[in-house]
């Protein structure tokens, strides 16, 4: 009789726990744990199911936010949910999970993006087109990628710097190694016939190299630019190199 008084009083804590989780609201978990990079507006729900009004971190804003917890991920020492937000234009949907250490991963994301939410995290001013993205796998630490696996497409891509109109489109595959991050980059409809490789390191630091030809339609104040490059090889091609921190 006093076994099965202990069973029933584990029952009742273990259910009341449940309870808890399930129905502990998203507005009070978020005061407590949010990180500093990431901001939410006009919460609704509970940490298990809920909305937000708005969300931005790093320069990416969404707005309609909703979330719907995966419990059996739980199990692995992640928060993991189904999210899914809508940018000023486009869609965005992707699983998340919010590991112990912080670490922020995004699988099987799909976006599409303006370019302008990200021209204050690019410091490009006037920064526009459209960016497609389809991920495996994104991993952030303090709102910087550790990881990445997919695909970033851009059509009428637009940066003042080199050009005040479109210079067309192009394709970003990015991979993760064991030194870092990786990506090969190419042009797909661009004004510019380009070919290069993009190194993402632990340290933050970053290294572009390609090889950028201006194609007959390219605007004139970008072949002269183009010019400017170290002297073409024997196809033409002129070294582009970048570099610097992240």
């Amino acid at each position: 009789m006093i076994q099965r008084n202990r069973s029933l009083l584990l029952l009742a804590v273990l259910t009341l726990v449940l309870a808890l989780v399930i129905t502990f609201p998203a507005r009070i978990a978020y005061q407590w744990a949010s990180p500093p990079h990431m901001k939410l507006g006009g919460i609704q729900g509970t940490i298990w199911s809920g909305s937000a009004r708005e969300f931005s971190t790093n320069g990416v804003y969404l707005r309609d936010l909703t979330w719907r917890m995966r419990p059996l991920q739980l199990f692995t020492g992640k928060a993991a949910y189904e999210i899914s937000g809508s940018p000023v234009s486009g869609f965005f949907e992707s699983e998340v999970a919010l590991g112990l250490g912080g670490t922020l991963t995004l699988e099987n994301l799909s976006a599409s993006l303006p370019l302008q939410m990200f021209a204050g995290a690019a410091n490009i001013a006037g920064l526009s087109g459209a960016a497609s993205l389809k991920f495996e796998r994104l991993d952030l630490e303090s709102g910087r990628p550790t990881a990445m696996d997919g695909t970033v497409d851009v059509a009428n891509l637009v940066v003042p710097v080199l050009s005040n109109s479109s210079i067309g489109g192009y394709r970003a595959e990015f991979f993760t190694q064991n030194n870092g991050i990786v990506a090969s980059i190419e042009d797909t409809d661009g004004v510019i016939d380009l070919a290069g490789s993009l190194q993402l390191n632990p340290d933050q630091s970053y290294a572009f190299l390609g090889q950028v030809v201006a194609k007959p339609n390219a605007p004139e104040s970008l072949k002269r630019q183009i010019r400017f490059l170290p002297v073409a090889n024997d196809r033409g091609q002129h070294e582009l190199r970048l570099e610097g921190s992240y």
